[in-house]
């Protein structure tokens, strides 16, 4: 541990307020990190003072009126040393995010790795900032329209994935001529000191204004304080659908804009056609991966009748091999819950599905000994009942049995969330209905494969409870601009629209 931590310049007690590459206030209240798979603590973070707040985002909105003067492919050129950073300290942040959240070592080096992905396409999205170009019914008129910077963009991200969603938004904004100030969870809070760590080495020579700033709150004041902030251009917020519906309604309170990524509980469809060996592999790590702590965690099996017997048991079999311990164990492919109380609410689950009269087959039974470790499970449930109804952020997945694809998709969409699902057939037709108009209502649907894992060159996202915001690839820069539409009289005249006429 202490090798990892000695490597990404992280030390007993650590500053937690960042403005670029200046630490603030060497005292203050700690927020310990603790070991999710011992218990243990880590080491501690020095939360953000009122004070220090202030004047954090008086400089970041100084910093972004600079920032965003400077020609984007030279932002590019930032956050392309940066990825380069992230390359050189992958194996040792991979390693801290392991340590500090729970997840296997291959998962956080697969999330230090979205981050140098994301990194990479920022790079080249910062030369394809691209307005278009209208035609004028008026003569000698030009219409086009060009997307500017927001200034400060706030990123509040979750404990799950501690520092990809925060290059996700961070990086693009970046390179759109914003700068970022992050809140991270305060359950990973070295992550959050470590990535600004090596964010700033890697500007340490480029004479920038500072970008990317840091806070951190010991309570939930700060956050609240910084939601409500009017400085702050946008809020993007990862979390809970509980607490995103409060942070959308303050930040539309003072007219801001707000990017929320919510709750999903996601669904894979296997129809009569299913090929079972993709199938179960997939599900079993869409369930069971990050113990179930992902937003696109699948939580709901959609079975046609004829197959729900032979998934049923290809399941137990499979669940029986998930090795569950250390983390940082390369034969390990469960680690521990995040805390005690994620615990509690799997297994209040549980106990959920059964006084509704359905059947646990196997898992949510605590691990002896140290850590909140606890086996993954699989219940026969029903779709309407409350429980299923409810995002369990822990390892529980719900068998559900349907009879035609109609009542399937009826089933998938019938939950508040809508963030990612898939099917699994080798039928043409119910391949494509499930992506038609009448099918998944979901952000991410996909074929044949299962609903985690997303690739950043997408939007990431979803619909209803899920919030509706858009992360990552494709078109999801615009979130981080302002769109202006432009018009030019060449001319020598003066036409008015829709042929008015107006003489003096």
């Amino acid at each position: 541990m202490h090798a990892v931590l000695d490597r990404l310049g992280l030390g007993e007690r650590n500053p937690g307020t960042w403005i670029g590459a200046e630490a603030a206030a060497a005292d203050g209240t700690l927020i310990d990190s603790f070991n999710p798979a011992t218990g243990e603590r880590i080491a501690s973070v020095i939360a953000t003072a009122p004070e220090d707040y202030d004047r954090l985002v008086e400089a970041a909105a100084e910093a972004a009126r600079a920032w965003r003067r400077i020609p984007a492919p030279v932002r590019g050129e930032a956050v392309r040393r940066i990825g380069n950073a992230l390359r050189d300290d992958k194996d040792a942040l991979g390693s801290l995010v392991s340590l500090e959240m729970g997840k296997i070592k291959a998962e956080g080096d697969g999330e230090v790795q979205e981050m140098i992905d994301i990194a990479d396409f920022a790079v080249g999205q910062a030369r394809m900032l691209y307005g278009k170009t209208m035609h004028s019914e008026r003569p000698e008129h030009r219409m086009y329209e060009q997307w500017h910077p927001l200034g400060v963009v706030g990123t509040i991200s979750a404990f799950n994935f501690p520092v990809a969603v925060y290059a996700w938004n961070a990086f693009i904004a970046a390179v759109c001529g914003n700068v970022n100030i992050w809140k991270p969870s305060p359950k990973t809070p070295l992550c959050g000191v470590a990535v600004q760590t090596i964010v700033n080495r890697a500007l340490a020579d480029m004479d920038l204004p500072p970008v990317f700033f840091l806070i951190n709150d010991a309570g939930t004041e700060l956050a609240e304080r910084f939601v409500d902030d009017e400085r702050v251009a946008l809020i993007s917020f990862t979390g809970s659908s509980a607490v995103g519906r409060k942070v959308g309604e303050r930040v539309a309170a003072r007219m801001g804009k707000c990017l929320l990524e919510l709750g999903g509980n996601n669904a894979i469809v296997v129809d009569e056609y299913a090929n079972l060996d993709l199938a179960v592999p997939s599900i079993v790590f869409g369930s069971v991966g990050t113990a179930g702590q992902r937003c696109t965690t699948t939580r709901r099996v959609l079975v046609h009748e004829s197959r729900f017997a032979e998934l049923k048991d290809a399941l137990l079999r499979a669940y029986r091999q998930v090795r569950i311990g250390d983390p940082l164990d390369p034969n390990t492919l469960m680690g521990p819950l995040i805390d005690e109380a994620a615990v509690a609410r799997t297994e209040a689950a549980a106990a959920a599905v059964r006084s509704n009269g359905g059947e646990v087959l196997c898992g949510a039974e605590r691990v002896k000994g140290p850590g909140h470790f606890i086996t993954p499970a699989i219940a026969v449930a029903e779709n309407a009942w409350p429980i299923v109804q409810t995002e369990t952020f822990g390892p529980l997945l719900y068998l559900i049995s349907f009879s035609n694809l109609d009542e399937a998709i009826e089933l998938q969409n019938g939950v508040r969330q809508g963030l990612s699902s898939a099917i699994f057939t080798d039928n043409l037709q119910n391949a494509e209905y499930f992506l038609s108009h009448g099918g998944s209502d979901c952000g991410i649907a996909n074929v044949n494969i299962g609903t985690s894992g997303a690739e950043i060159g997408g939007a990431f996202g979803g619909e209803k409870e899920t919030g509706g915001g858009r992360e990552a690839g494709s078109d999801s820069w615009r979130a981080y601009m302002r769109r202006q539409t432009n018009t030019i009289n060449w001319g020598k005249e003066l036409p008015l629209a829709q042929g008015i006429r107006f003489d003096l």
